[in-house]
């Protein structure tokens, strides 16, 4: 049995009187990827969001049921930046800082009080080595990260997110706007990081989820329609919806 990272339970959300999700139940599993799948709109980002309270940021925004984080309700966490810093966020659109490579990977750390030269230089080597990145930059770290690639711009965000040490990071279609190579590379980076982090990424791309993750959720109209491991979703899921979205038959 493996173990889970987050229990979720009867969770509701609304946007003003706007129903947003739909009694959704799901365990996400520790250290392992699992992806949310479904068509545009239909709450996987909704969803992915509310696992560190980002959602708390829409002032219409209200909740019903559970949200257990290692056991705790994330409901009743009164410290949501602890929460962020143990539950970091990777977005869509790569969204360095307008500042050097070293200050975007420690403004965190600053931000929590770390001011030691020494822990801010080995933070920032070894998260842009976890991010298959310092080949490319170590001797570019004081250049503005503006200056990068998209590619390398998304892997400075990720190096970003995990500088902090969270437990979980979540992954908002960080390969979406990247060409090809790039978002093979994030794909290889995503797959080495399981080992260290519970990954949640929500992407539009079938393939993308059939490669990268040991876990499938697939969402539609704001329902959890099927939960599995990825095989069965994509191979024997037990749901027609799953295997007609899945197949290409709509969405």
């Amino acid at each position: 049995m493996s173990e889970t990272t987050f229990q979720v339970r009867g969770l509701n959300l609304f946007y003003g009187d706007k129903q947003a999700l739909f009694d959704v139940n799901m365990d996400i599993e520790s250290h392992a990827i699992t992806a949310l799948i479904g068509p545009s709109g239909c709450g996987k980002s909704t969803f992915l969001r509310t696992l560190n309270r980002m959602n708390d940021l829409i002032e219409s925004c209200r909740t019903t049921g559970e949200v257990l984080y290692r056991g705790q309700d994330i409901f009743a966490v009164e410290d949501v930046n602890q929460l962020r810093r143990e539950v970091g966020m990777v977005f869509q659109k790569p969204n360095p800082f307008p500042m050097s490579i070293y200050d975007n990977i420690t403004f965190a750390l600053k931000s929590m009080g770390i001011r030691d030269k020494r822990i801010l230089d080995e933070r920032v080597e070894r998260s842009l080595k976890q991010s298959f990145l310092w080949e490319e930059v170590h001797d570019r770290l004081h250049e503005n990260a503006l200056s990068l690639s998209g590619g390398q711009q998304q892997r400075v965000c990720i190096a970003r997110a995990i500088a902090v040490e969270p437990k979980v990071i979540l992954m908002d279609e960080p390969t979406s706007a990247l060409d090809p190579i790039s978002t093979r590379k994030i794909e290889e980076l995503v797959a080495t990081l399981k080992t260290q982090y519970t990954i949640v990424l929500v992407t539009h791309n079938m393939q993308q989820a059939a490669r990268c993750s040991d876990y499938t959720a697939f969402f539609l109209m704001g329902e959890v329609i099927e939960k599995d491991r990825t095989e069965v979703i994509f191979h024997s899921p037990k749901e027609q919806r799953t295997h007609d979205y899945v197949t290409g038959r709509f969405g």
